[in-house]
């Protein structure tokens, strides 16, 4: 596990991370999904629909140049509540300095147990997964559901996508679907959904 984590501060800086998100999708564009980073209206839905008891925490999956990571603490989200996971060293190192008091692990989404540090397991209110895991094949998106069930038990993911109907196939992979949301502000627009373990 390799974390990043700064003291505290007193506000997220300015995103400025669009020069970094466009570098990165020109030397990778399935891992990044979409040419333009996640909009304010997007981060918003998103941020409405968080779950979240007493000590514990939001974690975001793939978190790229942190635009639903601002949205989610101006929401009212505490900092030391929220831990962003990217696997990309450049990109968690602009996230580690834009995102002051956020916890910041430089790690594989699809290896959580091994990325997040164990006082965590079991403390995750919601997880939110900014990966386009529709562009995977099937044994990667079960290991990417296994990975979030290791440390979150019970409670599924938050998963936006630009598809309408859902981009995973959800029974398949022993999960419920809900389209908790769609913002035709975002480019492209995009849904939300919200996959738990059936039964």
């Amino acid at each position: 596990m390799s974390g990043i984590t700064l003291g505290d501060r007193p506000a997220p800086r300015p995103a400025g991370g669009f020069g970094l998100f466009l570098r990165r999708w020109a030397a990778n564009p399935l891992q990044m999904g979409s040419v333009v980073p996640s909009s304010p209206a997007l981060g918003r839905r998103i941020a409405a629909l968080i779950d979240r008891q007493g000590d514990e925490v939001v974690v975001e999956l793939g978190a790229g140049t942190g635009a639903i990571s601002r949205e989610l603490l101006a929401a009212g989200l505490p900092p030391e509540r929220l831990v962003v996971v990217e696997i990309v060293p450049e990109m968690a190192r602009h996230l580690a300095r834009s995102l002051p008091g956020v916890t910041v692990v430089e790690g594989d989404a699809f290896a959580l147990s091994e990325a997040l540090p164990r006082a965590l397991h079991g403390r995750i209110g919601t997880a939110i997964c900014g990966i386009p895991l529709v562009l995977l094949p099937a044994e990667q998106q079960r290991r990417f559901v296994d990975a979030v069930e290791s440390v979150a038990p019970g409670r599924g993911f938050l998963l936006y996508s630009y598809c309408v109907t859902s981009p995973l196939p959800y029974r398949k992979l022993g999960l419920t679907a809900r389209r908790e949301a769609w913002t035709p502000l975002n480019l492209p627009p995009a849904s939300v959904w919200r996959y738990r373990p059936a039964g």
